[in-house]
């Protein structure tokens, strides 16, 4: 398995992994070919890909403020999970924000997905029961 940061040409290979791993996919928002570039433009390191020969079996999505950065959109191949790949998505995800100078990694995971919350423990990451996540959308399909 390699980690190799992902480009445009990935964008089909990439949306159908998080459908088959049954990621939100907003096709028409933030997810939409346009987006995804404009992100990958922006920020190209901030797209990594797992591969076997030239199959993408995981992804991550990384964004920052300068003072925490965040892994998103972390997905497994289901026929590839349980090998180590989301952990190697998670310490190149920190390597990466590392060099931007950022030493504060977050995840915000969905409360029933037991798995996720594992993996991040596993990884050394704390769960906070504390913190209430708000969010305000310009429109639905962002």
């Amino acid at each position: 398995m390699q980690i190799r940061r992902l480009r445009a040409k990935h964008y089909g290979a990439m949306t159908s992994l998080w459908k088959r791993a049954m990621l939100p996919f907003r096709p028409q928002g933030r997810d939409s070919r346009d987006s995804i570039i404009r992100q990958m433009n922006s920020n190209p390191d901030f797209f990594l890909g797992a591969f076997e020969q030239d199959r993408l079996i995981g992804v991550a999505v990384l964004s920052c403020d300068m003072r925490k950065g965040w892994i998103n959109r972390l997905a497994v191949a289901p026929d590839s999970r349980r090998r180590g790949v989301a952990e190697a998505l998670v310490a190149e995800s920190e390597r990466t924000l590392r060099k931007r100078g950022v030493n504060i990694f977050c995840a915000l995971i969905d409360a029933d997905n037991t798995p996720s919350k594992e993996l991040f423990k596993k990884c050394g990451y704390a769960e906070h029961d504390d913190i209430a996540y708000f969010s305000k959308r310009d429109r639905e399909s962002v």
